[in-house]
């Protein structure tokens, strides 16, 4: 069987997936929404309930910050690297337990970053805005001098890195979640096609659904430190 997901056309010839629209839109509202949580009501005393987290939240990428870059640097990138980590963990969250697919075999739920456009759009994004951040902060010279460290041939191996890093980011996320989201719909399907199926995977899908959190839970943590890895090579003139 081949699935496949509903399009739209703008402009009359730019085609968008429907699903993966509706899914980054989705992912993005739920950020918005456990951040507002957490930040509605804040007051100085001791904090409770999502307020609480939110604030461990905080101090536990200031700690991720902190251990990448100086410490002159480090409350730029806070609130970069929170968003990021959320987006990326509730996106992944999101296939959770399987994809939601219709009869004639449209996918009309799945994970956002199960999907290579959005991943790549986000290792994209992180790598521009490395070398933007780069030239603003060390100004077009040093940011240009800096491909010719530690020796002038290696300028070459520079370019190429900064492909292969856009590369890695993207697929490490998206191979993770694709296969965690494929294999969470093989045994949903196999359990579904009868009573005793159902019986015999409910124990395997329920064990594959809480690694899966795991999974995601890491993927989202690697994403975001390994962002502030390569912003911290372009800001920090001695990294």
């Amino acid at each position: 069987m081949q699935y496949k997901e509903p399009t739209f056309t703008l402009l009359g010839f730019l085609e968008f997936s429907f699903t993966v629209v509706l899914m980054v839109t989705i992912t993005a509202a739920l950020t918005f929404a456990v951040a507002y949580a957490g930040a509605r009501q804040a007051h100085t005393g001791k904090p409770s309930g999502m307020q609480n987290f939110m604030e461990w939240m905080v101090e536990f990428i200031r700690g991720l910050v902190g251990s990448t870059m100086h410490s002159a640097r480090n409350n730029q990138f806070v609130m970069l690297a929170l968003a990021l980590i959320m987006f990326i963990f509730i996106g992944n969250f999101l296939s959770i337990p399987f994809k939601i697919t219709t009869d004639n075999y449209y996918i009309l739920w799945k994970a956002p970053t199960s999907d290579p456009h959005v991943t790549l759009t986000l290792a994209i994004t992180v790598i521009v805005l490395s070398n933007i951040l780069g030239i603003r902060m060390l100004g077009f010279k040093e940011y240009f001098l800096h491909y010719f460290k530690p020796q002038a041939w290696q300028f070459p191996l520079h370019i190429i890195e900064e492909f292969a890093k856009t590369l890695t980011l993207g697929l490490r996320l998206f191979g993770n979640i694709f296969a965690k989201e494929t294999l969470a719909g093989m045994l949903a399907h196999a359990g579904f096609a009868s009573v005793v199926g159902a019986v015999a995977f409910a124990l395997p899908m329920i064990a594959w659904q809480a690694f899966g959190i795991f999974v995601g839970a890491i993927q989202a943590f690697v994403f975001t430190i390994l962002t502030l890895v390569y912003i911290a090579q372009k800001v920090e003139p001695d990294h």
